[in-house]
């Protein structure tokens, strides 16, 4: 072994610094009691299921100017370590780390964390353990804690309660670890290479172009191959990422790394001692460095995408009416240009407004997708009222106002109509991915914010494109028919189409409440209903004065208990399971892929207008079902309906920002095959037989 005398320094001072560790662990135990970083052992599940997983997390909270380490510390610091007593039965594997942070004092690198951290680990409880049967763990953990000045060995004993029972988990936990989860590295599905060349040594990893990089680090797991301090030089080569750095050490071999993203993401790659292709063509770090042909194809499909929305059964009607009061009101041109600009301000900025929420809350760790508020059966009760008052206005039941927004759904002229209008037919569009959506959409996931908004907000403006070119093309505003009786005919018939959309509210509410916790929706909307009823009989002055008030009273007692239900979470099981195959899981996934048969998983919800075509029309069909049994095709189902972080990162690694999406996992096969958002039998048959 052949060691420069820099790397026998370093080494012989790492040697130094873990002696020093653990003899200050074992001479002074009380001691070291005292930490700098606190740590805390908790369990996503305290009643953990035999023959199934829990994950555990190890909380670590470093006081104020102390940090903590990654798996390889770098040049002067070392990773925890547990020495676990666990019962019977019981399997613990190895934690998992959050991204790190590279920190450089007195010219050495270190791996850290500066900011409390979770590192998360899985739990196997054997099948044959008991129900009831006692399961705690404990075990004795060691890490090192430092500041700029001083490193403190440190130890304590964790532990935490568990029994063997159903695996059940609180609404409040999965949260908890779902948000840890979300800072884990995501394992690259292909290998990446490495060589030695003299004192450099340079890495490839297989990163498509269009990857956001802003500032990545290479952290290497392997110990003794690179000089960590020493500059990192990052290049492309087409879809590979080309590190270039200083080799300090002989390691051999296959080799694990991390690399940081933007946003605090990482990949796992695993490395394979093959020969690098050179680029010359280096990384801009700088944050506004973007694929600009991703964008503009981005772009391009959100707006081709929000004009396919129109045809929608919830934003037809609306677009009909308006485009009905400019025949109403004798096509004046200056009048109807202000009300088409006026209905497109209010489609691009609720697209904006829902695109805005969406990132902010990302960014802030949340893992969602477009169309996140119909996730939460609160926003869909207030989607569900509102779509009640349009139909029953549709059907001449009652008569709003004559002030701003109450032109747009009475179908009168007018820039607050048309804004309101607009509004309204962008929120209620959200829940529908078109074809060209998906993948605009998605696209938003590797853009930085300020590229990203503009693609929700052509979703808007292709949304409000029909009704602009109305307004501006008066080719189009004279082919209009003109007034007549038969305005009200069409009035009436356009409330079918929200009738039926009032309906698909009802039965989403179901399935996500489940059972006798859609009672108060439903009195809700029963009492908004007769309310209505009652003030149009008012308008036309045939209401009596005691109902009014009765309902009134109803109302405001059931819309406080769907309040108190709907904004604590905890409203029943959610969604029943579908028969066509098994839930999705990353577990579920690889035990399907083990078998060696092709594996089917797709991602859909309840409210995806798009998603339920699929199944009816492709998917739930005989003939595919038939073909299915036959080759022993496993099918994985991903339920998106009240939302899933583990769902959205699922869908985020494939590039999607919704629902739905259809993979195909061919036998032996690294990575699946990405189907069309539009399903046919022959193309499912297809893939079996091919």
């Amino acid at each position: 072994m052949n060691l420069t005398s820099e790397a026998f320094v370093t080494r012989a001072w790492r040697t130094v610094l873990a002696l020093l560790a653990l003899a200050l662990v074992t001479l002074s135990p009380a001691q070291a009691q005292s930490t700098h970083i606190q740590p805390k052992l908790v369990a996503e599940s305290a009643v953990p299921a035999p023959g199934r997983t829990t994950t555990l997390a190890l909380t670590m909270a470093p006081e104020p100017t102390w940090h903590g380490y990654w798996a390889n510390g770098g040049d002067a610091g070392f990773g925890l370590s547990v020495e676990w007593n666990a019962p019977e039965g019981v399997t613990i594997a190895p934690f998992r780390y959050p991204v790190p942070d590279a920190l450089i004092l007195f010219g050495m690198m270190n791996h850290v964390y500066e900011h409390p951290y979770a590192l998360l680990a899985e739990v196997q409880v054997d099948q044959s353990v008991a129900p009831g049967t006692d399961l705690t763990l404990s075990g004795v953990a060691n890490w090192l804690a430092c500041t700029d000045k001083v490193c403190v060995p440190e130890k304590a004993v964790i532990s935490v309660a568990l029994k063997a029972g159903d695996g059940k988990i609180a609404p409040a936990e999965r949260t908890r670890f779902d948000g840890w989860r979300a800072l884990l590295p995501q394992p690259l599905d292909r290998h990446g290479t490495w060589e030695r060349k003299g004192d450099i040594v340079r890495f490839g990893i297989p990163l498509p172009q269009g990857t956001a990089l802003d500032k990545p680090h290479l952290f290497l797991e392997t110990d003794n191959l690179v000089d960590y301090a020493a500059p990192q030089k990052f290049s492309r080569n087409g879809d590979w990422i080309i590190v270039e750095t200083k080799t300090k050490g002989d390691a051999t071999g296959a080799v694990r790394g991390l690399l940081k993203l933007s946003g605090g993401r990482g990949l796992t790659v695993e490395f394979e001692p093959e020969a690098v292709r050179l680029s010359g063509e280096p990384i801009a770090a700088a944050p506004d460095a973007i694929d600009m042909t991703l964008f503009w194809t981005a772009l391009g499909g959100a707006i081709l995408g929000g004009l396919i929305l129109n045809l929608m059964p919830c934003v037809f009607p609306i677009l009909s009416l308006k485009a009905l009061s400019l025949a109403r009101s004798g096509g004046d041109a200056r009048e109807a240009k202000s009300e088409a600009l006026a209905y497109t301000a209010g489609a691009i900025l609720v697209s904006l407004a829902l695109g805005g929420i969406l990132l902010a809350l990302r960014a802030a760790g949340e893992q969602i997708g477009w169309a996140f508020q119909l996730q939460h059966p609160l926003s869909v009760l207030v989607l569900l009222l509102l779509a009640i008052a349009i139909t029953l206005n549709l059907l001449g039941t009652y008569e709003l106002p004559s002030l701003g927004g109450g032109q747009a759904l009475t179908g009168k002229a007018g820039a607050a109509g048309g804004f309101w209008t607009g509004a309204l037919a962008a929120f209620v569009a959200t829940p529908c991915s078109g074809p060209l959506l998906g993948a605009a959409l998605g696209a938003t996931l590797i853009l930085p914010a300020w590229a990203a908004l503009p693609i929700f907000g052509g979703l808007g403006f292709g949304l409000a494109l029909p009704f602009l070119a109305i307004g501006f093309i008066p080719a189009l505003r004279n082919r209009l028919p003109k007034p007549g009786p038969w305005m009200v005919t069409f009035r009436k018939w356009m409330a079918l189409p929200m009738g039926l959309t009032v309906l698909a509210l009802f039965w989403l509410l179901d399935r996500q409440l489940g059972g006798s916790s859609v009672v108060y929706p439903f009195t809700v909307a029963s009492m908004t209903a007769l309310l209505l009823g009652v003030y149009g009989e008012r308008q036309r002055g045939k209401s009596s004065k005691r109902l009014p008030i009765f309902a009134a009273v109803i109302l405001l007692i059931a819309s406080a208990g769907s309040i108190l239900q709907l904004t604590s979470r905890d409203f029943g099981d959610g969604p029943a399971a579908v028969s066509a195959g098994k839930s999705f899981s990353p577990d579920a996934l690889a035990k399907a892929r083990a078998t060696g048969k092709p594996v089917f998983v797709y991602f859909t919800a309840d409210w995806c207008l798009s998603c339920k075509a699929n199944e009816a029309g492709a998917i739930n069909r005989e003939a595919v079902q038939e073909a299915f049994k036959t080759e022993g095709v496993v099918t994985l189902i991903g339920d998106w309906t009240n939302g899933d972080p583990v769902i959205t990162r699922t869908l985020a690694e494939h590039g999607r920002n919704s629902v739905p999406l259809y993979l195909w996992y061919a036998p032996g096969a690294a990575k699946p095959e990405i189907l069309p958002q539009i399903l046919t039998p022959g193309l499912l048959t297809n893939k079996v037989g091919g």
